[in-house]
């Protein structure tokens, strides 16, 4: 059975592969990255980092957590985290890229392309959201052009770098999604 393969603009979205750990590591080691990103994602990045990661992104059934290729090279990663009990409808979306595919529009094809592929995957899915800090309007740019509405200013919610920072819910919906 072929591996989840989604295209997106002039990326692909694709399940992690052992051989993506040197370019992981070098695309990851960036406090620039590390900073729109949550804790669990470590600054240095180094090679077992990344073994660590693909590792367990890869024992995930069914794969959730995918990396984003331009040209055969990572250029980053995105995925979603599924719930459990009441909120089992819904789905944290993440998402990140090297800094040197900024702004090319990447982002915004891999969200659109995860989005379609978590509710085709997930038939109980009713919802995914995003909450990117305040400091990252970047991530705020993508999401809006991936369909994805602001719900609102979770205030102070989160701590990152030793910062105190509020964070945009954004969600969008499986009735708001063209299948």
């Amino acid at each position: 059975m072929p591996g989840v393969m989604l295209a997106a603009g002039p990326a692909i979205v694709r399940e992690w592969q052992p051989g993506d750990v040197p370019g992981l590591a070098k695309q990851a080691n960036d406090r620039r990255v590390w900073l729109g990103l949550r804790d669990a994602f470590p600054h240095p990045y180094g090679l077992e980092d990344a073994r660590q990661f693909i590792a367990m992104a890869s024992a995930k059934a069914p794969p959730t957590f995918f990396a984003i290729a331009v040209s055969g090279d990572v250029a980053g990663g995105i995925g979603y985290t599924l719930h459990k009990d009441v909120e089992r409808i819904g789905a944290e979306v993440g998402y990140w890229l090297g800094v040197e595919f900024w702004g090319k529009g990447i982002a915004t094809a891999a969200v659109r392309a995860v989005t379609h592929h978590a509710f085709a995957a997930h038939p109980e899915l009713r919802r995914l959201y995003a909450v990117p800090y305040s400091s990252n309007s970047a991530s705020a740019r993508v999401l809006v052009k991936a369909g994805y509405r602001c719900e609102g200013t979770l205030r102070e919610s989160a701590i990152k770098d030793g910062q105190v920072l509020d964070q945009w819910m954004y969600s969008i919906l499986r009735s708001e999604v063209e299948h």
